[in-house]
Protein backbone atom coordinates (compact mmCIF):
# COMPACT_ATOMS: atom_id res chain seq x y z
CA UNK A 1 0.00 0.00 0.00
CA UNK A 2 0.71 3.39 -0.67
CA UNK A 3 2.44 5.16 2.08
CA UNK A 4 -0.26 8.29 1.54
CA UNK A 5 -3.06 6.11 1.64
CA UNK A 6 -1.61 4.24 4.83
CA UNK A 7 -1.12 7.00 6.78
CA UNK A 8 -4.71 8.77 6.06
CA UNK A 9 -6.52 5.80 6.62
CA UNK A 10 -4.55 5.54 10.19
CA UNK A 11 -5.80 9.50 10.71
CA UNK A 12 -9.25 8.78 9.78
CA UNK A 13 -9.20 5.73 11.84
CA UNK A 14 -7.91 7.45 15.02
CA UNK A 15 -9.82 10.41 14.20
CA UNK A 16 -13.19 8.70 14.10
CA UNK A 17 -12.02 7.02 17.59
CA UNK A 18 -12.02 10.29 19.06
CA UNK A 19 -15.72 11.06 17.60
CA UNK A 20 -14.40 13.87 16.05
CA UNK A 21 -14.86 15.99 12.77
CA UNK A 22 -12.49 16.73 10.21
CA UNK A 23 -12.44 20.56 11.35
CA UNK A 24 -12.26 19.48 15.26
CA UNK A 25 -8.58 17.88 13.72
CA UNK A 26 -7.86 20.67 11.82
CA UNK A 27 -8.12 23.05 15.11
CA UNK A 28 -6.11 20.62 17.22
CA UNK A 29 -2.91 20.19 14.24
CA UNK A 30 -3.08 24.06 13.47
CA UNK A 31 -3.82 22.96 10.03
CA UNK A 32 -6.81 23.21 7.51
CA UNK A 33 -9.97 20.84 7.28
CA UNK A 34 -9.11 20.71 3.22
CA UNK A 35 -5.57 19.55 4.42
CA UNK A 36 -6.49 16.90 6.47
CA UNK A 37 -9.21 15.77 3.54
CA UNK A 38 -6.79 15.25 1.75
CA UNK A 39 -4.59 13.38 4.07
CA UNK A 40 -7.31 11.22 4.87
CA UNK A 41 -7.68 10.62 1.11
CA UNK A 42 -4.25 10.22 0.60
CA UNK A 43 -3.55 12.50 -2.21
CA UNK A 44 -1.85 14.75 -0.26
CA UNK A 45 1.79 14.51 0.99
CA UNK A 46 2.51 15.00 4.60
CA UNK A 47 6.04 16.04 5.74
CA UNK A 48 7.39 14.67 9.08
CA UNK A 49 6.68 17.96 10.60
CA UNK A 50 2.73 17.47 9.52
CA UNK A 51 2.56 13.75 10.60
CA UNK A 52 4.05 14.85 13.83
CA UNK A 53 1.74 17.33 14.22
CA UNK A 54 -0.82 15.20 13.43
CA UNK A 55 0.12 12.45 15.84
CA UNK A 56 0.33 14.73 18.11
CA UNK A 57 -3.06 15.96 18.16
CA UNK A 58 -4.41 13.08 18.18
CA UNK A 59 -2.28 11.85 20.96
CA UNK A 60 -0.04 9.25 19.73
CA UNK A 61 3.32 8.55 18.64
CA UNK A 62 4.34 9.93 15.02
CA UNK A 63 5.32 6.16 14.24
CA UNK A 64 2.10 4.78 14.81
CA UNK A 65 0.75 7.42 12.12
CA UNK A 66 3.00 4.49 9.57
CA UNK A 67 1.76 1.31 10.80
CA UNK A 68 0.30 -1.03 8.36
CA UNK A 69 -2.39 -3.43 10.30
Amino acid sequence: MDIRRLVGRNVQRLRSDKGWSQEELADEAGLHRTYISGVERGVRNPTIVIVAKLASALGVNPSDLLKGK
